[in-house]
């Protein structure tokens, strides 16, 4: 079910120009309705409740695109570790009876396609302009757009368990997003972090400097 991890998207399955995505209350309201009977009933067991999702996560990737399989990604140790949303705790809490808990998974799906709306306008505000040549000009715009990138995702995962996964994943589309293939990306991103993050503690300004210092190296090694 790779298919359906959120740890796995990558920036073309999120990139909200390529996935139009629009909901006003009528919407949430009728895909409250739809969702509703896909949800396990609050007498499945907590510890099993997680499993049972995987027909809402199905509906709603197949009805908006991948990238809606992060609906549930919520903040620290929840149904995936690590992630942005808050509307959504995790299976074994969140989970009630169907009509309390679709609505739930409309927010939750709202919220992370905002969040997903936010990172492609940091992306643009952080590029380096186009054709800049690799000059020091140049490693300081990679630089800063590592260091605030790192900045809000360490808060809005507030830096719970396993936050790192997605701060990597938030560079690697930043450099997707900048035309850097996928493998590079993941070089790039894995040398410059390289284990100096850890679950429940958010990085200092000493370690941010040294991860965008040798993330900048690396998008300067390429070009």
């Amino acid at each position: 079910m790779s298919e359906l991890w959120a740890h796995t998207l990558t920036w073309a399955d999120v990139n909200p120009a390529r996935h139009p995505f629009e909901m006003d209350d009528d919407a949430a309201e009728e895909l409250a309705r739809l969702v509703a009977p896909l949800l396990p009933s609050a007498e499945v067991a907590r510890e099993d409740r997680w499993r049972t999702l995987n027909p809402v996560t199905e509906f709603l990737a197949d009805r908006y695109g991948r990238w809606a399989c992060g609906w549930n990604w919520s903040v620290g140790e929840g149904d995936a570790d690590g992630g942005v949303v808050e509307a959504w705790c995790c299976s074994s809490d969140s989970v009630t009876t169907p009509d309390a808990t679709a609505p739930l998974v409309v927010a939750a799906l709202q919220e992370w396609r905002g969040w997903l709306k936010d990172l492609a306008e940091r992306f643009a505000d952080l590029a380096p302009p186009k054709n800049t040549p690799v000059t020091s000009t140049d490693l300081w715009y990679w630089e800063r757009a590592c260091t605030r990138l790192v900045t809000v995702v360490a808060d809005r995962t507030q830096a719970e368990s396993g936050w790192y996964g997605h701060c990597m994943q938030v560079l690697r589309w930043f450099l997707a997003y900048n035309g850097i293939d996928e493998a590079q990306a993941e070089e790039i991103v894995t040398n410059a972090v390289g284990g100096r993050f850890g679950s429940w503690i958010a990085p200092d300004a000493q370690v941010v400097d040294a991860v965008s210092s040798r993330f900048a190296t690396g998008v300067s090694d390429i070009r």
